[in-house]
């Protein structure tokens, strides 16, 4: 019965109206920062190393904003998997940069979308999967149930969710050299056991994925960023050129153009990345690890 109550909670969100969703975010996002839990605590930390230039007090209104802004995208969720594109579509009050997507495709080349945990990024896929058909992995959930209810929603439209195996990786080669997109977050810390390099994110050493250089010097695909943002009342689509390094030869180079490419999304607007989440992590020994109690003053 328990794993069941976040799926029903989940869909009774979802007929709620998007402005009072994104109120209860605001709500939600205050009591995370008054509780101190760990969201806090890590958003506190992510943003004193990424932005040492702001005043604390500057810091603390950006990392209560951010808990806001991560609960609103958590409290949308639901409204975005469950409601039809045409829904959606009329939420969307704004494009920036589609012609740089359209363009690319229109070359006949796979594009590779950069769509980092910026915005509400559940809205991106059923967004490119009205301009081409999307090839994007997805992680399993350990709960069933909410696992049947996430894979549904995002599974809809023009979209194919490839697994997070061997099988995957060649579901999204397949989709690059057939001309259509692959959409990969790209700013998740990969497991130790993947392709890694360390490269600068905001200037700080981060494990970053090898896997989006490999895709692009084995397909010639073109890449771009893509991410929601929110606005009164929808959202606005954002298409941007990745960094031009991104397609550099070299591993190393080519993973610093990765970086390079989410953190000029996120320097956009950066309240509306999620900033909770541990970027640092899994650094080796020889590097600093903010994250733990003896490296950091929060």
């Amino acid at each position: 019965m328990k794993d069941q109550l976040a799926p029903l909670l989940i869909k009774a969100l979802a007929l709620l109206p998007l402005g009072l969703l994104r109120g209860m975010g605001d709500l939600i996002g205050r009591l995370l920062w008054w509780g101190k839990g760990r969201s806090a605590r890590v958003t506190r930390i992510n943003i004193a190393h990424c932005f040492p230039e702001l005043s604390p007090v500057e810091q603390r209104q950006l990392a209560i904003h951010s808990l806001q802004e991560t609960a609103k995208t958590a409290m949308e969720a639901g409204a975005i998997w469950r409601h039809s594109w045409p829904w959606l579509e009329r939420r969307i009050l704004a494009r920036e940069g589609e012609d740089i997507l359209r363009n690319k495709l229109a070359q006949g080349q796979g594009v590779l979308v950069l769509a980092p945990h910026h915005g509400n990024w559940e809205v991106v896929a059923p967004y490119l999967a009205s301009l081409a058909h999307l090839t994007a992995m997805y992680q399993p959930l350990k709960t069933q149930a909410m696992d049947d209810l996430v894979l549904s929603g995002r599974s809809k439209l023009n979209i194919t969710m490839a697994p997070t195996n061997r099988k995957g990786v060649m579901m999204l080669f397949k989709a690059l050299q057939g001309g259509t997109i692959v959409g990969v977050l790209p700013d998740q810390v990969p497991e130790r056991d993947a392709g890694s390099e360390i490269a600068p994110f905001f200037g700080q050493p981060a494990v970053t994925m090898t896997l989006i250089h490999g895709l692009i010097q084995r397909t010639g695909c073109a890449v771009c960023s893509c991410y929601a943002e929110r606005v009164s009342g929808g959202f606005k689509m954002v298409v941007m050129e990745a960094d031009p390094a991104i397609y550099s030869d070299n591993q190393v180079q080519s993973v610093a153009g990765l970086n390079a490419s989410v953190e000029a999304c996120v320097r956009r607007v950066p309240a509306q990345y999620q900033w909770e989440y541990k970027r640092f992590g899994r650094l080796p020994a020889h590097l600093r690890n903010p994250y733990k109690s003896g490296d950091n003053k929060n």
